[in-house]
């Protein structure tokens, strides 16, 4: 039956899937639940995926890692399902899988030797170069799950992806918890990159921290044509009260301001963020900035979440609001986005991108990250094509 592997969360998590297939390639059958603890839901997510292999794969071991069974290992050991549960450090190594696995609640992350690579599933390739947060947020529960910022060596990374490119990836994104507090600065490593790693098309970033985008940062965003002109930021909120009770170390104004200076300088830049609805005491004037900073931000890619308290972190102990007005809130902040991206879209009609093809051959990615319908082609090639139409949601290459 081999290895089944399941990622939940974040991009760090399916390249980490592919060091987990291969750490357990030795193991038998087995399905690895490869989980998130950003929300309660990842978490419930997480579970139901327990059972679901449970009745679907029911002669393979299943194992639980990542970032919600290194926090509360209990509660996935305690599931009968369940043979082993292991932590985010062990998770790489092959000797966890034949063995129990040990979780501690907290740890701190031991340097990263080599970066984890995304590999068959993908056309892309997700690179980890960093992982673990030296922030304190205070409703996140990641640095719990991660322990502190460590970042792979710089040869590394550029040996990484030249690997990456040689096997016919010709696209590659930089992933990490807290991407931009890459140790000796994360522009000095996409120059370096793009200098050593010449064959490489296509470099993406994951989500940036708006503080830390440096004038070498932004110079490369703006100027480098093999940067992909898609910036997805780190945003949570869009009223400075709720940010300094968040303990996030940006504004609303420096927030606008970067954007409205990154697209300034590169017009075609699509902005993408990850927005918190009904975070504690926010009321009807604090979430209306934040539902204004889709517009003032031009946001076409929006990861929406309503806040969910998570045990242990300072946000959980502050006066909430409900959880359906939370849920609401998110909803309208989704349907802002939603109209935002269905405008930017219809602006692209009539236009020619260049869009790497997916594995399934009919779908890909345009420079800017529009997701496109394709005529069938060569999947993992970077093609040329006139966009017919879209649907609010994609690009079409010819009517439908």
């Amino acid at each position: 039956m081999g290895v089944e592997v399941h990622n939940f969360g974040c991009r760090l998590n399916i390249a980490e899937g592919e060091a987990i297939r291969l750490a357990a390639a030795d193991a038998g059958a087995i399905t690895v639940i490869n989980s998130c603890a950003v929300t309660n839901e990842a978490v419930q997510k997480a579970r139901q995926a327990v059972r679901r292999a449970a009745r679907t794969r029911p002669g393979a071991r299943i194992v639980v890692t990542g970032c919600a069974a290194q926090i509360d290992p209990a509660r996935f050991a305690a599931m009968p399902e369940v043979a082993a549960v292991i932590g985010n450090r062990e998770k790489r190594l092959a000797s966890a899988y034949s063995g129990a696995g040990e979780v501690g609640d907290i740890f701190t992350v031991a340097p990263l030797l080599a970066p984890v690579v995304s590999g068959r599933d993908h056309a892309r390739a997700f690179v980890e170069v960093q992982t673990g947060c030296d922030h304190r947020c205070t409703f996140c529960i990641i640095p719990f799950g991660r322990g502190n910022s460590a970042s792979a060596p710089a040869s590394a990374v550029i040996e990484a992806i030249g690997a990456a490119v040689a096997r016919g990836q010709q696209e590659v994104i930089l992933t990490g918890v807290d991407l931009t507090s890459y140790e000796g600065g994360l522009g000095l490593l996409v120059a370096r990159i793009l200098k050593d790693v010449p064959e490489l098309p296509r470099l993406r970033l994951s989500s940036l921290d708006p503080m830390e985008v440096d004038p070498l940062l932004f110079e490369l965003l703006t100027t480098e044509p093999r940067m992909m002109p898609h910036v997805h930021l780190s945003l949570q909120a869009g009223d400075d009260m709720i940010l300094k009770r968040m303990k996030r170390r940006h504004s609303r104004t420096h927030a606008v301001d970067l954007v409205q200076n990154l697209r300034t300088a590169r017009p075609e830049i699509a902005i993408g963020a990850d927005i918190i609805a009904g975070f504690p005491t926010e009321d009807e004037a604090m979430f209306a900035n934040s539902l204004a900073l889709v517009d003032d931000c031009d946001i076409v890619f929006g990861h929406i979440f309503p806040f969910s308290p998570r045990a242990g972190t300072p946000a959980a102990r502050m006066p909430q609001i409900s959880a359906t007005l939370a849920r609401s809130r998110a909803a309208t902040l989704r349907l802002a986005v939603g109209a935002r991206k269905a405008a930017w879209l219809a602006s692209l009609v009539g236009s020619s991108q260049k869009v790497l093809v997916e594995r399934d051959g009919v779908s890909g990615h345009a420079e800017n990250f529009a997701n496109v319908a394709l005529n069938p082609a060569t999947p993992g090639s970077i093609i040329t094509l006139r966009i017919a139409t879209s649907d609010g949601e994609r690009l079409l290459e010819s009517a439908q």
